[in-house]
C-alpha cells in the first residue's frame, strides 16, 4: 500500500523559512515514479510547487516556487523534501506530496503572516 506522509508545516512570518518532508512507503525513489508537491490556497486552484524524477537529475518548479524553493530526496531515507524560504503570506495554503498518477498524502498546512 502506497502511503505518503507529509509534515512541516507551521506558521511563519514573511521572509522566513519552513522544510516540508514527505516520508513515502509502498514502493521506493528509486522504482520509476515520478514524486512531487502541490499546494491548495483558499479560494485557488490546486497548483503544481515543484516535482521531482526518480533519478533526481530532472526537477520541476512552479512560477511562485522559482528561486524560492528547493525540492530534494534522500534515497535512503525514501523521503523528499521541499525548503521553502523567503516565505510570502499568498504562500499560505495546504502542501501536499503526490506520487505516480494518483497517490496523494495528507496535507500539511503552511500559514505566512505578514
Amino acid at each position: 500500500e502506497v502511503q505518503l506522509q507529509a509534515s512541516g508545516g507551521g506558521l511563519v512570518q514573511a521572509g522566513g523559512s519552513l522544510r516540508l518532508s514527505c516520508l513515502v512507503s509502498g514502493f521506493t525513489l528509486d522504482d520509476d515514479v515520478g514524486i512531487g508537491w502541490f499546494r491548495l490556497a483558499p479560494g485557488k486552484e490546486r497548483e503544481a510547487v515543484a516535482c521531482i524524477s526518480p533519478s533526481d537529475d530532472d526537477k520541476y518548479y512552479g512560477d511562485s516556487a522559482k528561486g524560492r524553493f528547493t525540492i530534494s530526496s534522500d534515497h535512503a531515507k525514501n523521503t523528499i523534501y521541499l525548503q521553502m524560504s523567503s516565505l510570502k503570506p499568498e504562500d499560505t495554503a495546504v502542501n501536499y506530496c503526490k506520487a505516480g498518477i494518483n497517490y496523494w498524502g495528507k496535507g500539511t498546512q503552511v500559514t505566512v503572516s505578514s
